[in-house]
């Protein structure tokens, strides 16, 4: 895809067939979570922009589209169907939703997308709030990675396959948000484990194991994977705003004690 690429029209169709969301491009598209909807910015500032008058054909038509999030250069989060459902010209912007593809499959006629709006908003709206939570999830693993060079913090496994982004902040809570400086570039073992307070990372960037842990007798996995890691340093970025913020750390730290 173009890095410049919005609203794709092919010349030989009538109507756009996707949109997509661009790093660092010059509009503001974004979800809102109060209606659970998208908001997504016209091309440019003219209403009557052809790009513009497509989409807005393809609102009343109810055609579904394709939408691309950008995740970073060259790597797209993708959905489908999506539905332009309102126009905004004093904004210079449509609201969009993500749909589910059996809603296209259900009428013979193919016709099921055009289910009246009263009935198909609550489900749209949903299934919009849950591309949006993944679309955070995969933003935030590939941004954790990279700030982390793509290795566990822990044991400085290098497999992206075994990799993960663990939220100091649970993703659910509040302020759970999905910035690089709340979370940890963990191996799948080790996130597991952080997770279930089997071990905590101090606001000192130490690790402190539970204890009972620390007296378990067991293979080598427990020797290697968890006690040997009591007491030891992580490997932090380099940039200071994305190292572990420390006042999460120490809200976990004290979670972390009350569990045992």
């Amino acid at each position: 895809m173009s890095p410049q690429q919005g609203i794709w029209k092919p010349a030989a169709c009538a109507l756009p067939l996707s949109i997509a969301t661009t790093l660092r491009g010059p509009y503001s598209d974004s979800f809102d979570s109060s209606s659970g909807r998208i908001r997504y910015s016209y091309r440019w500032t003219d209403p009557k922009h052809r790009d513009n008058v497509g989409l807005r054909q393809a609102m009343r038509d109810r055609v579904p589209l394709a939408y691309f999030h950008a995740i970073e250069p060259g790597r797209y989060l993708a959905a489908y169907p999506v539905f332009v459902v309102g126009d905004d010209p004093a904004a210079l912007r449509f609201w969009v939703q993500v749909d589910d593809a059996s809603a296209l499959l259900g009428d013979p006629e193919g016709a099921g997308h055009k289910i009246a709006e009263d009935v198909t908003e609550p489900r749209r709206a949903y299934i919009t709030a849950t591309v949006r939570r993944r679309l955070h999830q995969v933003a935030f693993r590939q941004r954790v990675l990279h700030a982390y060079r793509e290795m566990c913090a822990l044991c400085r496994l290098r497999h992206l396959e075994l990799l993960d982004a663990a939220h100091i902040t649970p993703d659910m809570d509040p302020e759970g948000e999905p910035h690089v400086s709340n979370g940890l570039a963990l191996c799948k073992l080790h996130h597991a484990a952080f997770d279930g307070f089997f071990f905590t990372v101090t606001p000192e960037y130490r690790v402190e194991v539970r204890p009972s842990i620390l007296s378990e007798s067991d293979g080598p996995m427990l020797i290697v994977g968890l006690q040997q890691i009591h007491g030891q340093p992580i490997q932090v970025p380099a940039s200071l705003t994305q190292r572990p913020d420390q006042a999460r750390l120490a809200r976990r730290y004290e979670l972390f004690r009350q569990a045992f």
